[in-house]
């Protein structure tokens, strides 16, 4: 009997189709209890996982002895199907029709459940049910409630909760700082790892990935350095996880070279390490390198996906490495089985576009198998306006109202173009039209770290405590610029100025700012990093180049797009962007 309750039971876990089960069923009902070896409890649940509701239900109301361990492992199914309907109408019946009481596991499954639209709703009637049985005290269950409002992103709620707890396991400080971190909170969750830490308890995983994100949403360099220290610290400088989040890191914090070094050093690098890498020279204009790390992760036989290919491809589009571009754009399919996505034609647009080929770049657009959403006809937006080409961007930018009204950068860009071609009164309706959809333009800012600490600067400000000497310095390379012979390109001034008021203008923008005030702060031959929530402006980018040759410094700028490395007067974009 022990023999075939075992194999029985072996045979229910493995079964794969509705049918072996049955047949398992059968032999059940001939030879033995539903209650030996709880193979009742079991049967439901595979018949649950199979897809089968109807006969999961019907089994378990035949099943005539059913314990809590029963409706736990039920209403366990429905939570992992997202069920949340059949799990209240099972704990409804637990409680009312045979009179038994929830415990922390019936808890935890209907936590697990909350998963649709009223997740919200649902969690806050589970967190009611469990402090009317007591239970919110169990740390599994507040860690579970804790999770699932960080999911939701609910962070008071989360907040509420953690705080309330007696007790706190590694659990609890590592959801709630990941929490903090997720919704935009970097310091908080700073704050909150340190005080975990006063409190007795270790690094893991899951914390220093957590605090790496932190990093990047802070910006400041030093912190990365220690939480990278933290990581030596604790012998996670070899786990693969942790290594690829530390590398990804520096690439955002403009270290490129930190971050290629953390990838020689990785033993059995996976594929989301050597595409994390490409990712990086991509971001950084790194193009050749990309497609050298491309070719060498092929022949170490790491197959490449879809998001692969996004980078190489990408990586192409910034380097301007049009036919390279082509090549892998063709070959994703036809050699390594990589069905194009929008992002790969948002890519392929994008490399057309801006090297002039709009034609092209539009006819692939029409030729594409699906529709195409905002992000590839904003490619070809934005190369009609490094073209000039006033035409096709008129009729980009009307795809782009439709798909997107409310997004400030289409009308933005469609009122640059009509600028730039002297067009004022159409540039001023586009602005109107702007206004009377109540679109509001993101205003332009740059960040630059020093002291441990962040400064930003917007257009023209003048908050900054060393507001005077940062002007006076300001003052000084733009007499040197001068006298270097380079102009001020007062064409990125959109607006229908005197030429003395626009060569006024463009010299206070934020980017200017924030290089005038590392200069000041730092000493020779300190690389300056900093950060532009918008694309650089050309007078901007032009203006580093000269400051990097006449200050003999390297200057490396984020913008939305890409990184901008300026030395000896060139950029790493090779001004191709």
């Amino acid at each position: 009997m022990v023999f075939l309750i075992s194999s029985l039971i072996a045979s229910t876990r493995s079964c794969s189709s509705v049918l072996s089960c049955c047949a398992i069923h059968a032999r059940v009902i001939k030879s033995i209890s539903y209650n030996e070896g709880f193979i009742g409890d079991q049967l439901v649940s595979k018949y649950l996982q199979l897809g089968n509701v109807d006969q999961a239900y019907k089994l378990f109301d035949e099943m005539p002895h059913k314990d809590l361990v029963s409706w736990n492992s039920f209403i366990s199914g429905f939570s992992r199907r997202g069920s949340v309907y059949d799990c209240v109408i099972l704990l409804y019946r637990m409680r009312y029709e045979k009179g038994m009481q929830p415990n922390e596991v019936t808890i935890l499954s209907l936590i697990s459940s909350c998963k649709d639209e009223g997740a919200l709703t649902d969690a806050k009637n589970v967190q009611g049910l469990a402090i009317k049985l007591g239970l919110v005290s169990d740390v599994k269950v507040a860690n579970s409630l804790i999770h699932l409002y960080g999911k939701l992103r609910c962070l008071s709620e989360a907040r509420v909760l953690f705080e309330g707890m007696v007790f706190h396991s590694l659990v609890s400080w590592n959801s709630m700082i990941a929490i903090y971190v997720q919704n935009g909170f970097a310091g908080e969750g700073v704050r909150l790892f340190a005080m975990m830490r006063l409190k007795g308890f270790g690094c893991d995983q899951a914390n220093l990935v957590a605090m790496l994100q932190a990093c990047e949403g802070i910006g400041v360099v030093k912190l990365a350095e220690s939480i990278h220290g933290l990581i030596f610290k604790c012998g996670l400088n070899e786990d693969l996880t942790t290594a690829t989040a530390t590398m990804n890191l520096y690439v955002r914090l403009g270290r490129l070279d930190d971050s290629r070094k953390i990838f020689k050093e990785m033993k059995g690098r996976d594929s989301v390490a050597w595409t994390s890498m490409l990712a990086g020279y991509a971001i950084h204009g790194q193009g050749r390198e990309a497609i050298q790390l491309f070719e060498r992760m092929v022949k170490e036989c790491m197959k490449p996906d879809h998001v692969t290919f996004t980078h190489l491809l990408n990586a192409c589009s910034h380097s301007g490495l049009v036919t390279e571009g082509k090549f892998y754009f063709r070959d994703m399919s036809n050699i390594y089985g990589v069905q194009p996505r929008l992002d790969h034609y948002s890519c392929m647009v994008d490399l057309l576009g801006r090297s002039g080929l709009l034609h092209d770049a539009y006819k692939l657009i029409k030729s594409m198998p699906m529709e195409p959403n905002s992000g590839v006809w904003g490619a070809l937006l934005g190369a009609c306006r490094v073209h000039g080409n006033l035409d096709l961007g008129k009729e980009v930018a009307e795809q782009l109202f439709a798909l997107e009204p409310l997004d400030p950068r289409n009308y933005i860009v469609l009122s640059n173009i009509y600028s730039r071609a002297g067009l004022w009164k159409e540039a001023s309706s586009v602005r109107v039209l702007m206004k009377h959809r109540g679109v509001t333009r993101t205003p332009g800012c740059s960040f630059i770290e020093h002291g441990n600490k962040i400064h930003r600067f917007t257009v023209g400000d003048q908050s900054h405590p060393m507001s005077i000497r940062i002007y006076e310095k300001l003052k000084e390379l733009m007499r040197k610029i001068q006298d270097s012979g380079l102009a001020s390109k007062t064409e990125f001034v959109l607006h229908d100025v005197d030429e003395e008021v626009k060569k006024d203008m463009i010299s206070k923008h934020s980017e200017k700012l924030a290089m005038a005030y590392g200069l000041l702060v730092t000493s020779p031959g300190i690389t300056l990093i900093i950060t532009k929530n918008l694309r650089i402006c050309g007078d901007c980018h032009s203006t580093a180049k000269i400051i990097s040759l006449i200050e003999n410094r390297t200057i490396i700028i984020r913008d939305t797009k890409r990184f901008h490395h300026f030395t000896n007067g060139s950029c790493s974009c090779g001004d191709y962007w």
